[in-house]
C-alpha cells in the first residue's frame, strides 16, 4: 500500500507503540518493515498468531524472550578472522540459555499455542558449544582450567608474586627511615619504593616517576628488577595462552555459525509476536472475520490511538451499499470515524488485533486510498482545492474493486457548484469501479444525490443541539446537516439573521437558484454562476408596467427561451438588480450573454425576465450583429475587409 495513505492514517504511530513492547533489535526491526498483507491465508495466519501470544500473556506466565543483547555484533564477526572477548562468549552464554528456555517453554505451550509454538522447533540448543564456554570462561575471565598450559603459568605467576612480596618487605624495613610514607607503590606496572627526594641516592635502582610536588621519588630497586622482569613475561606468556583459549572457543563458535544465526532470526519473529500480543493487551484487541468482498462490520470499534475517551463506532458498508456519505457539524467526529475505519483495516491486515467487539467484520483490500486533510503546501505552491485533485487522482489511477477509498471534506476548497458537480462525477466513477467508498461532506447536493442513487447509503453524526455538543455517534440510514443556524443562534446572532438565513436557504433549494460569481481572472472577464441562493427581487416602480406588457408571454419565452431573447432586446436581472441588453443568443446550456454596461455575463435564461424587444428600440434595418458582435470577430471582420481592399486595389493597378 502507498506510503501517504498509510501517513496520513497514523500508521507510523501504530509502529511507534507497538516497538515500546520488543525487547530484542530484530524485534524492532520486524515491527519497522511491519506492513499491511493482502493474502486472506496470510492475514489469518497472523492474527491468530498474536491471538495466541494474547492468551499466553493472560495465563500470567512471562514468555522467555532473550533480549539479544551483543548478539548483533557477535553474529556480524564471525568468520571475519575475529577473536572474540571474554565479554563476548559472556554474551553468548546468556544468550544460549535464554534460547534453551524459550524452547523449554513453547515445548510446554504447544496445547494452548500451536502456531507459535511450532517456531521453536526449528531452534538449536547448541548444548557442545555452551558446555565448552562455561567450562573455559567464568565472570568474564578465562579460567585456570581452559588449558594446561595456563594452570602453569598461573601458579609460576602466583610464586614469583609471592617472593616479590617477601623482597618488598625486606627492602621497606631496610629503608623505612627515608619512605615518604610506608606504602608499596606501582608505577608502569612494576613495583616501587616511596624514597624522599632528598634521599634519592640512597636506594640503588632506577628512578620510574616523581609526585606532583617533586618531594617523592618513585624507585625501583635493582634488588627486585629481576623478579619483576620474571614476573612480566609470565604476564605475558597468560595473554598468549588465554588468547588461545579464545581463538580455539571462536573457532568452534563458528562452526555453529548457522545455528546461531537461526536462533537469532526466530527470537526475533518471537519478540515481534509477543509484542503483538503485549499491544493488543493494552487496546483491548480482538480477532475479527475477514472476507474479501469488501464487507465491513466493525462493532463499538474505537481508535486505537484515542482509546477509550472515544465514543465507540458502529459501522457498516458493502452490503446493499458500497459508498456510505457521512454528514454533520464541525468536530462533530466524521474525519475520526473515516480513519477509525482505514485504520483498522490496515491493521488487521498487518496481523494486529483491533479494539473492537465480538462479531466483527474486516474486507481485505489491495489498496487503501484516502484523501485526508487539506495537504496544503506552500513549498510546492498547491492550494487546498488543487492537492485534493491531485490525490483523487492519484486515487483513480488504481481504484477498483479491492480498493478502500476515503474521502475526507469532499467538494471542498473550491467554488461550492462546481466542487460538487466534480464530487458527484468522481463518486459515480468510483462507484462503477465497484470501489468501496466513504466520504464526509458538509453539501446537501451530495447527500441528495446519496439518497436517490443505488449502491450509495446517507449517514450522520449526531449532534446535541440543545447543548451545542456533538455525540460522537454515527447513524446510518439518515442524512445530517451542519448545525450551522442552531450553532449561530447559540453564540448569539441575532434571529432576524438567522430568520433571513433560513428564508435564503429555503428558497435557494426550491428553486435551485444560483448567485453568479465574477471571475476576474478569464480572458472575457464574464460573470459565471455560483452555488448560493439569492432572494427574489422585485422590480422598481417605474419599471413595472413595461414589464406588464410581456409578462403573460413568460412562461412561453421559459420553455423556449431562442423564441424571446434575441440581440438588442433589453431584460431585467432581479438578483443584480439592474437590467443589461443581450449581445449573445441562448447557447447549449441555456446561458444567454448579457451586457451591463462594459460588462459582459452569462447568466441562465431562467433568471432573466424580459423588458423591452429590440423591435422597441432600433430601427428595422439595423444590423444588430454587427453591433453586439465580440471584439475577436470585429478584428477578423476588419482583416479580412483590410485584404479585400488591398485585393482589389492590386487588381486594378493600371498595367
Amino acid at each position: 500500500m502507498k506510503p501517504f495513505a498509510l501517513n496520513k492514517l497514523e500508521y507510523e504511530k501504530i509502529r511507534t507503540e507497538l516497538e515500546r513492547f520488543a525487547v530484542s533489535y530484530l524485534g524492532v526491526e520486524h515491527i519497522r518493515k511491519m506492513a499491511p498483507l493482502t493474502q486472506m491465508k496470510a492475514i489469518r495466519n497472523k492474527l491468530n498468531e498474536t491471538e495466541e501470544a494474547k492468551t499466553l500473556l493472560q495465563t500470567g506466565a512471562s514468555v522467555p524472550i532473550p533480549s539479544l543483547e551483543g548478539i548483533e555484533l557477535i553474529l556480524d564477526l564471525l568468520g571475519t578472522g575475529y577473536v572474540l572477548s571474554e565479554r563476548d562468549f559472556g554474551n553468548m552464554v546468556q544468550y544460549l540459555r535464554s534460547c534453551r528456555q524459550l524452547i523449554q517453554y513453547m515445548n510446554a505451550k504447544d496445547g494452548i499455542a500451536p502456531l507459535i509454538s511450532s517456531y521453536a522447533s526449528s531452534m538449536h540448543e547448541l548444548r557442545p558449544l555452551l558446555s565448552e564456554i562455561e567450562r573455559s570462561i567464568h565472570g568474564g575471565r578465562v579460567v585456570d582450567s581452559a588449558s594446561k598450559d595456563l594452570a602453569k603459568i598461573r601458579k609460576k605467576i602466583i610464586v614469583t608474586e609471592e617472593r616479590i612480596k617477601r623482597k618488598l618487605d625486606s627492602l621497606m624495613s631496610r629503608y623505612k627511615g627515608i619512605l615518604q610514607e610506608n606504602v608499596i607503590s606501582k608505577r608502569g606496572g612494576r613495583y616501587v619504593l616511596p624514597i624522599k627526594k632528598e634521599h634519592r641516592k640512597s636506594v640503588n635502582g632506577s628512578i620510574l616517576d616523581e609526585s606532583a610536588s617533586g618531594q617523592t621519588v618513585f624507585i625501583e630497586p635493582s634488588d627486585m628488577q629481576a623478579l619483576q622482569m620474571e614476573l612480566t613475561l609470565l604476564h605475558a606468556e597468560e595473554v598468549r595462552e588465554e588468547t588461545k583459549v579464545l581463538s580455539d572457543l571462536t573457532a568452534l563458535a563458528e562452526l555453529y555459525q548457522f545455528e546461531l544465526r537461526t536462533n537469532a532470526d526466530i527470537v526475533g519473529i518471537y519478540d515481534y509476536i509477543i509484542a503483538r500480543g503485549k499491544y493488543a493487551i493494552s487496546i483491548g484487541g480482538r480477532n475479527v472475520s475477514l472476507n474479501q468482498d469488501g464487507f465491513i462490520h466493525l462493532k463499538s470499534a474505537v481508535h486505537p490511538l484515542i482509546g477509550s475517551s472515544m465514543i465507540p463506532l458502529d459501522f457498516t458498508i458493502g452490503k446493499q451499499y458500497k459508498t456510505l456519505i457521512i454528514t454533520g457539524p464541525n468536530t462533530g467526529g466524521k474525519t475520526s470515524a473515516l480513519k477509525t475505519v482505514g485504520l483498522i483495516t490496515v491493521m488487521v491486515q498487518s496481523g494486529l488485533l483491533v479494539p473492537v467487539a465480538e462479531g466483527s467484520h474486516c474486507a481485505i483490500f489491495d489498496e487503501v486510498s484516502v484523501d485526508i486533510g487539506d495537504g496544503q503546501s506552500l513549498e510546492h505552491a498547491l492550494s487546498t482545492f488543487s492537492a485534493h485533485i491531485r490525490n483523487i487522482r492519484d486515487i483513480l489511477q488504481t481504484a477498483g474493486r479491492s480498493t478502500l477509498v476515503l474521502l475526507d471534506e469532499m467538494a471542498s476548497g473550491t467554488d461550492p457548484g462546481e466542487g460538487v458537480g466534480l464530487s458527484i462525477a468522481i463518486l459515480e466513477e468510483l462507484s462503477q469501479r465497484q470501489a468501496t467508498v466513504v466520504v464526509t461532506t458538509h453539501f446537501t447536493e451530495i447527500k441528495n444525490f446519496a439518497e436517490r442513487t443505488a449502491g450509495f447509503e446517507n449517514a450522520r453524526m449526531e449532534f446535541d443541539a440543545d447543548t451545542l455538543e456533538p455525540l460522537y455517534r454515527l447513524r446510518i440510514g439518515e442524512a445530517g446537516h451542519s448545525y450551522a443556524f442552531v450553532i449561530a443562534a447559540k453564540l448569539g446572532i441575532p434571529e432576524s439573521i438567522i430568520a433571513r438565513s433560513r428564508e435564503i436557504t429555503e428558497a435557494g433549494t426550491a428553486r435551485g437558484d444560483t448567485p453568479l460569481r465574477y471571475d476576474a481572472g478569464s480572458e472575457s472577464e464574464e460573470w459565471t454562476e455560483a452555488a448560493s441562493p439569492v432572494d427574489q427581487v422585485t422590480l422598481p416602480s417605474d419599471e413595472q408596467d413595461k414589464l406588464k406588457n410581456v409578462k403573460d408571454h413568460e412562461d412561453e419565452h421559459e420553455a423556449s427561451p431562442s423564441s424571446f431573447y434575441q440581440l438588442g432586446d433589453r431584460v431585467y436581472v432581479p438578483y443584480l438588480k439592474r437590467s443589461g441588453t443581450v449581445y449573445e443568443t441562448v447557447d447549449g446550456r441555456g446561458n444567454i450573454g448579457v451586457m451591463i454596461q462594459k460588462d459582459r455575463l452569462k447568466i441562465n435564461h431562467k433568471r432573466l425576465k424580459p423588458y423591452i424587444a429590440a423591435k422597441d428600440l432600433y430601427p428595422e434595418d439595423y444590423d444588430l450583429d454587427i453591433v453586439f458582435e465580440s471584439k475577436e470577430n470585429r478584428k477578423k471582420r476588419k482583416l479580412m475587409n483590410r485584404k479585400h481592399i488591398e485585393g482589389l486595389q492590386i487588381e486594378t493597378k493600371p498595367e
